[in-house]
């Protein structure tokens, strides 16, 4: 199954980068849109969007989402309990609710659904075949950051432990800033960051 990262960053802000993730070979999941729906949209070649996938509801994963349900016609799906991000962003824009354990569809390989809690309540991971998409769950060198009132790092860890006991070690994890990484690379360090407290 085909991935492609594109890389978007704010208005101004050239050194603050996000990760979108496109997978699917004739149709596409987008994962976190990110903030040029624009750059999206022409790198999807005119393949159609099955949906736009947030992996959490922070504004720098999906400030771009409405405009490129917009240009693509395809739904947007977050995680319940990340709606208050959401709203905060996109008053009177709706999405759909993603389940935990649910698939998202896509000819070619599914994406399934895994509520990954602790950087923020909606956190959600998915799983394709071999590879995750974590968002800001995992990163290469440790967990996302916990430093919000609705955010916990003993959650995050509860998440990120889960993961590295149910995927093999040479399974990819495509993160939503910088390098992707692999279970096997960071299983190491867990008890570090455990240490460490962040």
């Amino acid at each position: 199954m085909r991935i492609e990262r594109v890389v978007t960053s704010p208005p101004g802000d050239p050194d603050f980068q996000n990760n979108t993730w496109l997978v699917g070979d004739d149709e596409v999941i987008v994962i976190d849109p990110g903030h040029d729906a624009q750059a999206v949209f022409d790198a999807l070649e005119a393949r159609p969007v099955v949906a736009s996938a947030l992996t959490h509801g922070h504004w720098d994963h999906i400030t771009e989402a409405p405009r490129l349900a917009e240009l693509t016609g395809a739904p947007i799906y977050l995680n319940e309990a990340d709606r208050f991000l959401w709203e905060e962003q996109h008053p009177g824009i709706d999405f759909l609710p993603l389940e935990d354990g649910g698939s998202l569809d896509l000819s070619g390989g599914d994406l399934v659904v895994l509520f990954t809690a602790g950087h923020t309540p909606g956190s959600t991971t998915f799983i394709g075949d071999g590879v995750l998409f974590t968002g800001d769950t995992l990163f290469e060198g440790g967990p996302g950051a916990t430093r919000w009132d609705y955010s916990d790092f003993d959650t995050i860890i509860t998440s990120i432990t889960a993961l590295m006991a149910m995927f093999r070690d040479d399974t990819v994890i495509h993160t939503g800033h910088g390098p992707s990484t692999t279970i096997g690379a960071e299983k190491p360090h867990l008890q570090e960051w455990i240490d460490r407290g962040w």
